[in-house]
């Protein structure tokens, strides 16, 4: 028994993790988001390139013998399929382009100032480093400011 509590515990805290519930998000927006792209390109582009092609690409079949029990080759479902993956990249590189870019304009970061490498002798006014406890021009000892 110890060893099936330990093996839950252990899923419990995987399935917790923030990037398995992001997954999980992920997942299901994008098969909403499949479904419209998919209708986008059944029932708008299609019909759309059906016009201008002569055909519609969903209905284009080759048959690979004789006979009712022959099989067909369904290369217009394929072509179909095709385009919706590439409107599908498209859209989401549209996207992630679109939001990297206002990522960019609302945390444009100012210019890092940078820390002093070096100071002023305050007897002999010249540049030292900034960690220097003696001038190596002046001599002079430099209290801990």
């Amino acid at each position: 028994m110890g060893k099936g509590k330990g093996f839950i515990t252990e899923f419990k805290k995987f399935i917790m993790r923030g990037n398995v519930m992001d997954m999980a998000v992920g997942v299901i927006v994008g098969g909403a988001f499949t479904a419209i792209v998919t209708s986008l390109n059944q029932d708008i582009l299609t019909p759309i390139l059906g016009i201008f092609g002569g055909t519609d690409f969903s209905s284009l079949a080759v048959r690979l013998g004789s006979g009712e029990a022959a099989p067909v080759l369904y290369y217009g479902k394929f072509i179909t399929a095709v385009i919706n993956f590439l409107i599908t990249a498209f859209v989401i590189f549209c996207m992630v382009k679109t939001i990297n870019t206002i990522g960019e304009r609302t945390s444009r970061k100012q210019p890092k100032t940078e820390a002093p490498a070096t100071k002023k002798c305050r007897f002999c006014k010249s540049e030292i480093a900034i960690d220097a406890v003696r001038c190596p021009y002046c001599t002079s000892q430099l209290d801990e400011e």
